[in-house]
């Protein structure tokens, strides 16, 4: 029992689980600023545009007889209190939105970050100047046929 506790103190700790749990705890606060972007700034002028819509209520009822009063459809909260089975498009929509905001977030930051994790790319090499003598070991053109340290005859790479 002391060994699983060990272990399961080691992952615990471990620094991946507690990114892990930081980035769901900003995530679920992010959701909720998202959510009330689109619920509390988008959707209420796209409504208006529409013709005073609001997103939330619009709803498809499955027993449309249950959903008329005095000639009025009743709102979506009138009809689930009432049982009367229907489909809620609107928050559909709303919740498509969010998620289309998050899904760009989240693509921006995988981006950014991406962006500084990218390596630079080396440079070409250039093709060396100088070479080392075989023989005293200083530094001489790469093209010189004799040493000018040593006076050393050097063999031509292109006569090997």
């Amino acid at each position: 029992m002391s060994k699983l506790l060990k272990e399961f103190k080691e992952f615990a700790v471990r620094g991946n689980v507690i990114d892990l749990a930081v980035g769901v705890i900003i995530g679920g606060a992010f959701g909720k600023i998202v959510t009330s972007l689109v619920n509390d700034i988008i959707m209420p002028p796209i409504g208006m545009l529409l013709g005073n819509v609001n997103f939330t209520d619009l709803y498809f009822s499955l027993e449309p007889e249950r959903t008329m009063v005095d000639g009025k459809h009743i709102s979506l909260a009138q009809a689930t209190d009432a049982g009367v089975a229907v489909i809620a498009y609107g928050q559909f929509i709303n919740i498509m939105l969010n998620f289309i905001i998050v899904a760009f977030c989240i693509f921006l930051m995988v981006k950014g970050i991406n962006s500084l994790h990218r390596k630079k790319e080396a440079p070409a090499k250039a093709e060396p100047t100088t070479k080392e003598c075989p023989f005293c070991l200083s530094t001489i053109p790469v093209k010189a046929t004799r040493c000018g340290h040593c006076t050393s005859q050097l063999v031509q790479e292109d006569a090997r």
